[in-house]
């Protein structure tokens, strides 16, 4: 391709909506351009990674054995229902009626089309097990949109999804994906982490989220550089904890006037937010639970929500904080509530003489011992792991915490969605079963823009060959130079004929413009045609990404560099 030619539209500056790098630098080098928010428009060069990307995953799904189809983006509503979905992702779901008053949803993720057509198809032992598997547009309401690809209402997604007869062929089908997805990132040129992770809407008790450690990143791991746990911070888990251990305590209520947040309590009172005591009511499909935790942790409404078996979590409001506790919100403490049952995480077992809300307003009680002086109906792991705990596996290593992008999801589904709409077989004796479900997601878009924030300067992007747009940029320096742009057109010949990916920069533009264009873009070799070089029959050799590894070439042999 010749750059005069092409559609490459690059910018100097970094439009002022671009958050992250990956966004500042997809549209300064032309990949993309927004058309509204949440929707891109890929350009030719963006469109290439693109391509590229999907060639590489295409590859690995059949080569772990899965079969490509594709399905209807257009979703009617009564699958939704069926399954439950309609309502828990109501927020994110984007329907209309057609003509006739039918409503549809526009396909966020494919679960149910898939095990509807499992159900339709599928019928003995003998058709399992089976991996099916699409490349797709999806659309998601996201609420706020934002950091350009990374988090779109429309997006490009591979799914794939398993059948098997058991949870034997479960586990060998699961094995076979997470084995397809490792080799993808690499190939990509990613630098990933696999991590135990929550199912989320999606259900299943089984997942992993593949992770790319990056700044920008809106998701947080928990890793063990001892023995090499790593989980989503969602799902670490995190045990007792006895450095706080004092003599038991004698409870005294004492005035704290207007002040009601743990930070505000613990200065007010000198004493450590860890030595503070909150308490949080919540609304569990209409119970409420007050929920009890330290004053320097967070709590962590996905493992609350697993641990009471609902979906329907919400903090309870004023009225009925009120009526549980007899005080205003702020002040609620676990000692005399009544009505309610208690749950307190383990780190709350190895306290005493804490400090707790007294139900009353602007008033505390000092010296409080859990199990002492109030009941505890259950224990459980509530909070979010910390930076510096002990690890849950080895309980040897210290906890890191990093930010990532998640680019890919897998998940062990069971019979969530079989059992749901009848996909079901007969096996050999004739028994009616329901298939073994399993749920593998990419975020196609999303790997173009974490390779790009892991990979890149201050320059611009530093693409890996295999997903790079081209392989080669040829930059002749000064187009009044005949012999260069001879120079550069035998080469540019050459490399085509060869089958390399090569772009030209045959522009009437400055050395600088085209110097800064080439770094911009990223291309992982560049050729440079330059009067002093070519007197001896040699051109410059760079690769892009390593400014010290550059090399001279005779002209006759530059294409022999590219076996």
């Amino acid at each position: 391709m010749r750059m005069s030619k092409a559609f490459m539209p690059t910018l100097k500056e970094s439009p002022a909506e671009a958050e992250v790098v990956s966004h500042k630098l997809m549209i300064r080098a032309g990949l993309i351009r927004k058309l509204g928010s949440g929707a891109y428009t890929y350009l030719p060069l963006g469109y290439r990674v693109l391509k590229k990307i999907i060639g590489i995953i295409t590859e690995e799904m059949e080569r772990a054995g899965a079969e490509e189809l594709l399905m209807p983006a257009i979703q009617p509503r009564e699958l939704w229902e069926k399954t439950g979905r309609y309502s828990l992702m109501g927020d994110i779901l984007i329907t209309y009626k057609d003509r006739h008053g039918k409503e549809y949803v526009l396909g966020p993720t494919h679960e149910e089309v898939i095990t509807d057509l499992a159900s339709r198809e599928i019928r003995s032992y003998r058709d399992l097990p089976r991996i099916l598997y699409q490349i797709q547009t999806k659309f998601r309401d996201e609420p706020r949109p934002r950091f350009g690809v990374l988090r779109s209402k429309e997006f490009i997604m591979k799914d794939a999804y398993s059948f098997d007869a058991d949870e034997n062929g479960l586990n060998a089908s699961y094995k076979a994906m997470y084995e397809a997805y490792c080799r993808i990132f690499r190939r990509c040129g990613l630098e990933y982490v696999p991590v135990e992770a929550d199912s989320g809407f999606m259900g299943g008790d089984v997942s992993h989220e593949f992770m790319v450690p990056a700044p920008s990143g809106e998701d947080r791991i928990a890793v063990c550089g001892t023995c090499g746990y790593s989980a989503s911070a969602e799902v670490a888990g995190c045990g007792e904890d006895n450095s706080l251990r004092e003599k038991p305590g004698h409870i005294e209520e004492v005035d704290t006037p207007n002040v009601s947040t743990v930070l505000e309590v613990s200065r007010f009172l000198k004493v450590k937010p860890a030595r503070v005591i909150k308490t949080l009511i919540y609304k569990t499909d209409g119970t409420p639970v007050a929920v009890l935790l330290r004053g320097d942790h967070n709590l962590n409404e996905v493992k609350l929500a697993r641990h009471l078996g609902t979906s329907g979590l919400s903090m309870a409001d004023e009225a009925l904080i009120r009526g549980l506790s007899g005080g205003p919100v702020g002040f609620s403490g676990p000692v005399g509530l009544k009505g309610v049952k208690i749950i307190c995480d383990y780190a709350i077992k190895g306290m005493r003489n804490a400090v707790t809300g007294a139900n009353k307003r602007d008033r505390h009680l000092t010296g409080v011992d859990p199990e002492k002086d109030f009941t505890v109906d259950q224990w459980a792991d509530l909070r979010y792991i910390e930076e510096g705990d002990a690890c849950p596996k080895c309980r040897k290593g210290k906890i890191l915490l990093k930010t990532t992008i998640e680019i890919g999801h897998t998940f062990k589904l069971g019979t969530k969605y079989s059992r749901t709409l009848g996909a079901k077989y007969l096996d050999k004796d004739g028994k009616e079963r329901l298939s073994i479900m399993g749920c593998y997601g990419i975020g196609v878009n999303r790997i173009i823009a974490s390779l790009i924030e892991q990979s890149h300067d201050k320059d611009g992007i530093i693409w890996p060959e295999e997903i790079a747009p081209y392989r080669v940029l040829i930059l002749i320096l000064n187009m009044d130079y005949p012999e260069g742009v001879k120079a550069a057109e035998d080469i540019y010949k050459s490399l085509r004929e060869k089958g390399v990916e090569v772009l030209l920069d045959d522009r009437r533009e400055s050395a600088g413009k085209k110097f800064k264009d080439a770094d911009l873009i990223g291309i992982p070799y560049q050729i440079i045609i330059g009067e002093r070089s070519l007197v001896k029959g040699e051109v410059e050799l760079a690769f892009r990404g390593a400014r010290a590894k550059k090399e001279f070439v005779d002209c006759s042999k530059v294409a022999e560099r590219f076996d």
